[in-house]
């Protein structure tokens, strides 16, 4: 019998690698999206959209399609990124960063813990920009903020899911060219995905709650 993984934020970049690069493995792939995209219908067995992560109603609906359905890997990848500027800061937007990279995680966490079971895996996206000891050029504060609360938020899930049997993994791609960073990263989304799939293969409830980068490197807090 085939594993299931669950990615957020399937329909590109990243989220689209991973869905491949799990479909290719024979894993059933559930891609979750708010809009659907052609590739994403190719690459998964199966597409649930109209999924905005920071709508409760939303996750809530997520669930509900999930009832009774088991999970072995569930993936927070969706998110978002803006750049902010001391003097000029935009609040609005750091508090949608906060909605989509911290929040939203937690929350699918949250409403889809009756689909894991003991085995389970939780892989929650983030960055080394959520690094607080590894910030030597500043700026990005929402991006930064929102991910080191990821970062905390993890951490807890860690703590509090290993009785049940459950790992969590706060995991950094990497500097990818994506959407995200006008395609200006250093690796492909297909490397990046390679090198997240190996480090959540390595997860196990040792090493649940650490912050690694793809590349297997150790990240600082």
């Amino acid at each position: 019998m085939s594993s299931t993984v669950l990615i957020t934020g399937a329909n590109r970049g990243v989220g689209l690698a991973l869905a491949r690069h799990y479909r290719g493995e024979g894993w059933q792939v559930i891609g979750v999206c708010r809009e659907a995209s052609f590739e994403l219908a190719e690459a998964a067995n199966r597409v649930i959209e109209g999924i905005d992560v920071t709508r409760p109603e939303d996750v809530a609906r997520l669930a509900e399609d999930l009832q009774g359905e088991s999970l072995d890997l569930l993936i927070n990848n969706a998110g978002m990124l803006h750049d902010e500027t001391l003097g000029a800061l935009d609040f609005e937007a750091i508090r949608a960063q906060m909605e989509v990279n911290a929040y939203a995680p937690l929350r699918v966490v949250e409403a889809l813990l009756p689909c894991l079971g003991e085995g389970a895996k939780i892989a929650n996206i983030t960055s080394r920009m959520g690094s607080i000891a590894d910030n030597d050029s500043g700026g990005r504060y929402g991006y930064r903020a929102s991910k080191a609360a990821l970062n905390a938020f993890g951490k807890s899930l860690a703590v509090d899911l290993a009785p049940r049997g459950i790992a969590v993994a706060q995991l950094h791609p990497g500097y990818v060219q994506t959407r995200m960073v006008n395609f200006g990263g250093l690796i492909s989304p297909e490397q990046a995905a390679d090198g997240l799939a190996a480090r959540i293969a390595e997860l196990n409830l040792e090493t649940s709650g650490g912050f690694w980068h793809s590349n297997g490197e150790r990240l600082p807090w």
